[in-house]
């Protein structure tokens, strides 16, 4: 039997299907497979601009009106007001706070000047020019006692400030006032013109004040500080009696204004 020859054995003859489908797997192989993670690093986002917060407003200032009770830090032996509040009277030397303080009923224990004394404030505030005299009336607004390291000190009995019938604070020794009450005490004399409108429409309606009042103004017409003339000063001092009196007696007044 004579043997069968595969033309595609003979030299030189190509075998394009073979090679097709080796060509085919070589290009599956190669490029088939995905392509190599880019390594080129991301450029770093840029980190947010702080945001600046808006400026707060100051704290207001709480006014928390006129106390009616002795301050439990403050008071001691004796019945005093906040010492933030007492500090925000002196500053202020309003007249109609005075004649709040004052009123009849009030628990803030009243002085009595034992001599004639020089008015000065320690604590900063504006002062009444002249003297305190014998036998005023004051409120104890400030005790202050000596540091004396636990030694016996003959005289050293601290000091006070105090509220005089103008509004205006003193600082006095403990030596120059006594807390026991007197006879007819003196006060320091209220200037009318200094008076809140509202203020002064209350005390007219005493009668003896709204004339004493109208009085004063006809006496006093024209006259600039330092030339007062005695008629101007009696009807000055007769108005301010008149009105330490209502207030005394337990007359009514209006909210005094607010401290600044």
């Amino acid at each position: 039997m004579s043997a069968v020859h595969d033309p595609s054995s003979r030299p030189g003859v190509r075998r394009p299907l073979v090679l097709g489908a080796l060509a085919l797997a070589a290009l599956s192989a190669c490029g088939g497979s995905p392509p190599p993670p880019d390594k080129t690093p991301e450029p770093a986002k840029a980190a947010p601009a702080p945001t600046t917060a808006a400026a707060e407003p100051p704290p207001e200032v709480k006014d928390e009106g006129v106390p009616t009770e002795c301050s439990k830090e403050e008071g001691g032996d004796i019945c005093l007001p906040p010492a933030s509040f007492a500090r925000r009277v002196c500053g202020a030397a309003s007249p109609e706070m005075a004649l709040v303080l004052f009123a009849k009923g009030t628990p803030w224990v009243r002085g009595y000047l034992r001599r004639d004394t020089e008015a000065w404030d320690a604590s900063g505030g504006p002062s009444a020019a002249g003297k305190l005299k014998y036998a005023e009336e004051v409120l104890i607004l400030v005790k202050r006692t000596p540091n004396t390291g636990g030694m016996v000190v003959s005289g050293a009995g601290g000091s006070y400030d105090v509220l005089r019938w103008d509004g205006t604070c003193a600082s006095l020794q403990a030596e120059e006032v006594t807390t026991r009450p007197i006879d007819n005490p003196g006060w320091a004399d209220i200037t009318w013109r200094r008076l809140d409108d509202n203020f002064q429409e209350a005390l007219r309606k005493d009668e003896k004040i709204a004339n004493l009042a109208v009085e004063q103004k006809k006496e006093c017409k024209g006259v600039s500080t330092g030339q007062v003339s005695d008629k101007c000063e009696k009807a000055h001092k007769a108005l301010s009696k008149a009105i330490v009196r209502f207030v005394r007696g337990g007359g009514a007044l209006p909210p005094p204004p607010k401290l600044p």
